[in-house]
């Protein structure tokens, strides 16, 4: 029995993905480079029916080739858990190209980085110089990066400087003073082509080149670029494809970062996915560009329609999402760039045909013969096949979706045309994925009856009978089988075609049989529902013509483990009951999440990929923070986000995680204006997804953010206290247990923190009272505080008066667009009366709501 082997190869990538200790330093002078090698990371088809993305390192010099085959994991993992390329991962051949290059990093690296003992070129460090001098294999350059510090264009660049003088480094006929588009080119003629058996210039390959550095940068193309080491590196090969890939253009509202251009004012832009127009029921009187999708929930967070701002403008052109990864990296697609992209790869790029292969076409075929069609093979769902007798409007054979058709039993007679439609179920009566019923098969214009998602084919009935095939029994390709397949997976395989009969499939389950009445090539994993954990998948093909001689067998590992992500949050002033944890915290916080599997069924460790959703407005994957270490560095989240580079991270304010950081100073009527920082109470989910393509339960949490701070304590209480009386300074009660009253008088301040008070509470004209996380089992009088009262998490057991309290607004914006807000009362128990009157606003609770179980009265009266 033969044993069918898989197609995909790991070489290079499972032996070298983690640093194993310091790194040694780089070539001696002179000494020839290594070789180029190409390493086929994923080989699903032949090249000519697959789109060929090759990766290609610039940058790491001879020993750091395992970061290179890490940022190359890292990269992909964010590929294959992003649609739709998670879906049609199968439709994607992978290569990585090892190269060596003289020197580390980028020419004109903005930041100028430092190679580390152990080989990264990530951590910020002193600029190194000169910069510009800089010999790399693919001579990749910052445009402009050594005058610009917001450089972030990187491209193929000149020869380096005094390249005659590295002659040495190459092999003879090489010449060292190459320009960058040179060195592409020579590489992929002289290695990658002979792999491929394509030219460079066809157009269903792809190259994406990993640049050494934590420096956030790269650019778009057939030859595209990124940052290896930048916490954001495989985001931005995500968006640079989406530009060659996809056809898709920039949604992001500037041209320079820190730039404010005026509103776009001409015509309609050509791009599939900006608009002029401003009225959604216009669009869809016109049905125009995304009218289909209007008013769904967005992919990418919020709801499709017309947002403002795309194109390099604040204004004047309008995006579909509030998000996507178009506008800021991070974000997924929405469904009109989804849409587009889909047809993309199912069409192989501008070959605008969805691949399928066939029994042989042109002359009539045996009355008793087998047709047979075969497919791609989407990961999470199957192609529709449609057998009919009498041509593309004759009578349908229930074959049960089957690829092959037994010709014999039918008795047609000759003449018969036999018809087969091969169909991608994307449309609105399917997965619903695309909604534009065109036959077109243009870059903007694929529709789901056209030839990028359905193919026919035809064939005549003769009236001659088969020549019988041989015995044979064999799998001619099958899902990857070199790492575990996704618990809701369809696995497939497919078979040699006899001319005379169609050889049988078997398949079992953790050694067990598994029902297949229809000699099915496919098994959905999904509909098998089964229990957490590792299972085993075999298929075993034999020839009906000799059912016990030979045949063929391939095995996969089943991961149906789902991946966690687990998190760590920054120390809160206090946590609110419920059933969802709850902190609260002042202007915002911090999460470190640990994305992790069970990783069975792999030689080698892999990246697990960490997501997270705030508000429900789109998926987010979390890569630490921009300009820090990873993994160490934490998702920051604030109520106005960290401008970093002129771009704003982790936003909680108006427009979500990501925007530049001049829209939040847009004026009020500015189209794009009127920023509202995010204080308040906030959702936030966070997953993980596995190599496998396991998509991790999520969890979730609650955060309120409140404006303020508390003061500096003066004087530190801890422990049990008789009475206390704070008549200067500020006074913390910490972790205090306090047998009798408290009082603060004119111009001090008290901040108390997981702490009880088992008598009153008395502040008369203080500057602040701050409470959180304690309990107060007296009455509690405030009255006349001069700068905040801030209450949350706290117990009162008697009654609360808040009389005549100023809040100082700690955010003039916030206060001004969102409203005043008086004394903060934030997810308290109130067991006695609540009265409010006379402060200089309605006390506001800020998302969290209080439990009061007393009478209310005054402004506090609906609270």
């Amino acid at each position: 029995m033969r044993r069918w082997r898989a197609s995909l190869a790991v070489a290079g990538l499972a032996a070298s993905l983690l640093v194993a200790g310091p790194i040694s330093t780089a070539l001696a002078e002179n000494t020839p480079l290594p070789e180029p090698k190409v390493h086929p990371i994923q080989v699903t088809g032949p090249a000519t029916e697959r789109l060929n993305l090759v990766i290609m390192g610039d940058g790491y010099q001879a020993d750091q080739q395992s970061l290179f085959f890490a940022d190359v994991d890292r990269n992909l993992a964010v590929m294959w858990a992003t649609e739709p390329f998670r879906s049609y991962r199968d439709y994607i051949n992978v290569y990585a190209v090892e190269l060596a290059s003289i020197d580390y990093g980028v020419r004109c690296d903005p930041d100028g980085r430092v190679r580390n003992p152990d080989g990264t070129v990530r951590d910020t460090g002193e600029r190194e110089g000169p910069i510009d001098a800089k010999n790399t294999a693919l001579r990749m350059i910052y445009q402009n990066g050594c005058a610009d510090p917001l450089s972030r264009g990187t491209v193929y660049g000149a020869a380096p400087l005094n390249c005659q003088s590295y002659a040495g480094y190459y092999p003879e006929g090489v010449n060292p003073c190459e320009t960058g588009n040179q060195a592409h080119n020579r590489i992929m003629d002289r290695y990658v082509t002979p792999v491929l058996g394509l030219p460079r210039t066809a157009q269903n390959v792809q190259s994406l080149a990993i640049f050494n550095t934590f420096t956030y940068g790269g650019i778009g193309g057939t030859n595209a670029t990124t940052s290896g080491g930048s916490p954001q590196g495989p985001l931005i090969s995500l968006h640079e494809l989406g530009h060659s890939l996809g056809t898709l253009v920039d949604e992001y509202p500037y041209s320079s970062r820190d730039v404010v251009r005026s509103c776009y004012t001409g015509n309609e832009p050509s791009s599939f996915h900006h608009t002029a127009y401003s009225s959604e029921q216009q669009m869809i009187t016109d049905q125009h560009k995304w009218f289909r999708w209007l008013g769904e929930e967005s992919l990418s967070g919020g709801t499709i329609g017309l947002h403002e701002g795309g194109g390099m403008y604040p204004c004047g052109q309008r995006r579909p999402s509030e998000h996507s990864m178009m506008r800021w990296i991070g974000f997924d697609l929405d469904q009109i760039g989804r849409e587009n992209m889909v047809a993309r790869i199912t069409g192989m790029r501008n070959a605008g045909q969805m691949n399928i292969g066939q029994a042989p076409l042109g002359n009539v075929v045996p009355g008793d013969g087998v047709l047979w069609v075969e497919t791609g093979q989407p990961r999470y769902h199957e192609l529709q096949v449609t057998w009919r007798v009498g041509g593309a409007n004759g009578t349908v054979l229930d074959t049960r979706n089957s690829r092959n058709l037994d010709l014999d039993p039918l008795n047609l007679p000759a003449g018969t045309v036999v018809h087969v439609e091969v169909r991608d179920p994307v449309g609105p009566d399917g997965v619903d994925w695309v909604r534009n019923p065109s036959t077109n098969n243009t870059a903007s214009d694929s529709g789901y009856n056209g030839p990028r998602f359905v193919q026919t084919r035809e064939w005549t009935v003769g009236n001659t009978t088969a020549v019988p095939s041989a015995p044979e029994a064999d799998i001619t390709s099958a899902t990857i089988n070199t790492q575990p397949v996704a618990g809701d997976e369809v696995v497939f395989v497919e078979t040699n075609h006899p001319t005379d009969r169609i050889v049988n499939v078997s398949w079992s389950l953790d050694g067990k049989a598994l029902p297949n009445p229809n000699n099915s090539r496919t098994v959905d994993l999904g509909a098998l529902k089964l229990a957490p954990g590792t299972h085993s998948l075999s298929a075993r093909v034999t020839d009906p013509a000799n059912p016990g001689g030979v045949s063929d067998q391939v095995e996969w590992t089943i991961d149906n483990a789902l991946p966690t992500a687990p998190r760590t949050l920054s120390a809160p002033l206090t946590r609110l009951p419920g059933t969802l944890e709850h902190p609260v915290y002042f202007d915002g916080w911090d999460m470190w999440l640990d994305p992790k599997d069970n990783q069975a069924g792999y030689d080698e460790k892999r990246y697990v990929v960490g997501q997270l959703r705030l508000d429900n407005d789109g998926w987010f994957n979390y890569f630490g923070f921009p300009e820090q270490p990873m993994p160490s560095s934490p998702f920051q989240f604030r109520h106005s986000g960290t401008s970093v580079k002129a771009l704003t991270y982790g936003n909680l304010g108006t427009g979500g995680l990501s925007r530049a950081t001049f829209e939040q100073t847009l004026p009020d009527d500015h189209p794009s204006g009127g920023f509202v920082p995010g204080f308040g109470t906030h959702l936030v989910e966070h997953r993980a997804i596995d190599p496998a393509g396991n998509i991790g339960t999520a969890e979730s949490y609650q955060a309120t953010v409140l404006p303020g701070s508390s003061p500096t304590c003066t004087t530190t209480l801890t422990g049990r206290q008789s009475r206390v009386v704070v008549d200067q300074g500020v006074t913390c009660l910490t972790n205090a247990q306090v047998n009798g009253a408290v009082t603060v008088r004119a111009g001090a301040s008290l901040v108390v923190r997981d702490s009880s008070i088992n008598g009153t509470l008395v502040s008369a004209g203080a500057q602040a009272v701050q409470m959180f996380g304690s309990t107060l089992n007296g009455a509690a009088q405030i009255t006349g505080t001069t700068r905040d009262v801030t209450i949350a998490g706290s117990t009162f057991n008697g009654a609360v008066a808040l009389s005549n309290n100023t809040q100082v607004s700690a955010n003039e914006r916030y206060s001004r667009l969102a409203g005043a807000y008086g004394p903060l009362l934030v997810g308290n128990r109130l067991n006695g009366a609540l009265s409010c009157s006379g402060n200089s606003a309605q006390v506001k609770d800020f998302g969290a709501p209080n439990k009061v179980n007393g009478a209310r009265s005054g402004d506090c009266a609906k609270l």
